[in-house]
């Protein structure tokens, strides 16, 4: 036997365990991968990403990717599940916080500049003498002229006790003024205003229900209760929402205890309850709470609560419906998700939460629109009621099927609107029409002392006619039959704008409350005595027959 056959069992026998060693190689890194791709959706995910970054024919920022694809990716949960880049998530948290760092103004961008409407009381601009119908040109040596809201928002907010030189142009003023502001704490109010309708009847407007709602609403509740008020309107119109634990807390103010206020439940979370115990002030206090289609979430588990306890009467329009459950779960560059982990659910079992398709989000955001276009806002027979029906406390019928259902419906008031006041409202005319007068004539609007004598004052002044001319000279066609028409609307639109840039919003909501429908219908409802629910006729008997049974 030669060296070549004595050899050849030994050279087969390493050809053969290299060959496996090499198949266990590329089985690992390439079927292995693919296995387990298949098995786990986020390893694909992980593993398409790096596909991408490894062989894609151009250069590609795989971090710009992710944060591109994560809101689509939570867009096929439900229209809640959101992503939030650490940027907009600080900016998120500080409207329900209660306060901020900044310079202590409320600003509109106006004509590519930043014009103030408001400055806080006892805000750092204040403190220096920066003025309503100021406008910002500069901060330091940035520019802010043509910039968009976030970058502006960026610039003025700062680190506490930071300076920031502001260069002012003020109207009477040939040349700029410069302030430098040292930055502070700047409330974030949540409560827009409160006030007395009448010697008796308190008014609260809720925006939203933030970190600090609830301390706000005691200290509102305290100043009415000393000018005189026995009975509340809570009004929550706009009102998109906030921390639910806030709204809990308000409720325990006028329910008595261990009352059910909300319970969520959801596919990995049980059914968890929240109730009231006891130690509220106003449990007895006469309450009527305002609630429309832009009343969300924590407006409608305090509206709810109201309703199945029949504490209190609903007056309104269908609340929007937004009864999902977020948690938020944040990453380490301060980006987060908020991710939907259950559903609330009102007292009498009724989810808040409208219907919805996953996916398809567009039809969701439009479902006002639609609500609109089917005459929802116009009249109640146009509400299809057809989810399940519940009890309240006492017995009376209530539905589910998304939001919550008005007591009493009040109808928008559509009978003076022209396709001009539209045009002229939706142009953003009539809000520089405003800013514009107001610096005209903010000497005389600053000697009036209350509500009542600006809108008396203002009432004199020909707004309508002023408008329709400023309208003309800024490209708004005049109509005069619809500025005829819609005179009382232009009246109430100009006014209410002018109060709010010469004084607040607090302010504006007064002169607002005077002619408004559904506060006319909460003070009737007051004076008839008929606040607290009791049971229809109907469902009386239903209730005897059972009892007979």
């Amino acid at each position: 036997m030669n060296d070549r056959q004595r050899y050849f069992p030994l050279l087969l026998s390493v050809a053969l365990i290299a060959g496996i060693a090499i198949g266990v190689f590329y089985t690992s890194h390439f079927a292995g991968n693919r296995l387990s791709i298949i098995n786990t959706g986020s390893n694909k995910l992980n593993y398409l990403l790096q596909i991408i970054d490894n062989n894609y024919v151009d250069t590609v920022n795989v971090s710009e990717l992710v944060e591109d694809a994560m809101p689509k990716l939570l867009s096929e949960l439900d229209p809640h599940s959101t992503y939030i880049s650490a940027d907009e998530a600080e900016e998120a948290s500080e409207e329900l916080k209660g306060s901020f760092s900044g310079i202590g103004v409320r600003f509109i961008l106006r004509n590519d500049s930043v014009n103030v409407m408001n400055v806080v009381k006892g805000g750092p601009s204040e403190k220096v003498g920066i003025l309503a119908g100021d406008r910002i040109v500069a901060a330091d040596d940035t520019s802010l002229i043509g910039r968009d809201n976030r970058f502006i928002l960026r610039t003025l907010r700062g680190d506490k006790g930071s300076t920031v030189r502001l260069t002012i142009v003020r109207h009477g003023h040939k040349q700029p003024l410069s302030f430098a502001v040292v930055r502070g704490d700047v409330p974030v109010e949540s409560i827009d205003a409160y006030f007395m309708l009448d010697s008796s009847t308190g008014y609260i407007a809720v925006e939203s229900f933030g970190e600090h709602t609830y301390p706000e609403m005691l200290t509102a509740l305290t100043a009415l209760s000393f000018q005189g008020m026995d009975r509340l309107i809570v009004d929550l119109r706009g009102n998109r929402g906030g921390y639910m634990q806030t709204a809990i807390l308000m409720l325990n103010e006028f329910l008595p205890a261990n009352q059910l206020v909300v319970y969520t439940e959801g596919r990995k979370s049980p059914r968890e309850e929240y109730r009231t115990d006891g130690r509220g002030s106003f449990q007895q206090l006469p309450l009527i709470v305002l609630v429309d289609e832009g009343s969300a979430s924590a407006s409608e588990i305090f509206a709810g609560a109201i309703q199945d306890n029949d504490r209190g009467t609903i007056i309104g329009r269908r609340s929007f419906g937004k009864g999902l459950v977020q948690q938020p779960i944040e990453f380490k560059d301060g980006s987060m998700i908020r991710l939907t982990v259950a559903r609330y659910y009102t007292p009498s079992g009724r989810c808040i939460q409208k219907p919805y398709e996953a996916g398809k989000g567009e039809e969701y955001e439009n479902d006002l629109i639609a609500r609109y276009e089917r005459g929802e806002f116009f009249s109640a027979d146009s509400i299809h009621q057809d989810g399940p029906a519940y009890k309240t406390r006492i017995g009376r019928t209530v539905y589910g099927g998304g939001g919550i259902m008005p007591d009493i419906f009040v109808p928008e008031d559509t009978t003076l609107f022209t396709s001009y006041y539209r045009e002229a409202l939706y142009s953003g005319l009539m809000l520089q029409f405003a800013l514009t007068y107001t610096d005209e004539h903010r000497a005389q609007l600053s000697r009036l002392a209350d509500v009542k004598q600006m809108a008396q004052w203002l009432s004199r002044q020909g707004l309508t006619e002023q408008f329709a001319r400023y309208g003309e000279a800024h490209g708004l066609r005049r109509r005069q039959l619809m500025l005829m028409r819609s005179q009382p609307l232009f009246e109430r639109n100009l006014t209410a704008n002018i109060i709010y840039d010469a004084k607040d919003q607090a302010w504006r909501l007064e002169y607002l409350a005077m002619q408004d429908k559904a506060i006319e219908h909460a003070m009737q409802v007051f004076e008839a005595g008929t606040w607290l629910p009791t049971l229809p006729a109907a469902d009386d008997a239903d209730v005897a027959d059972t009892a007979a049974e």
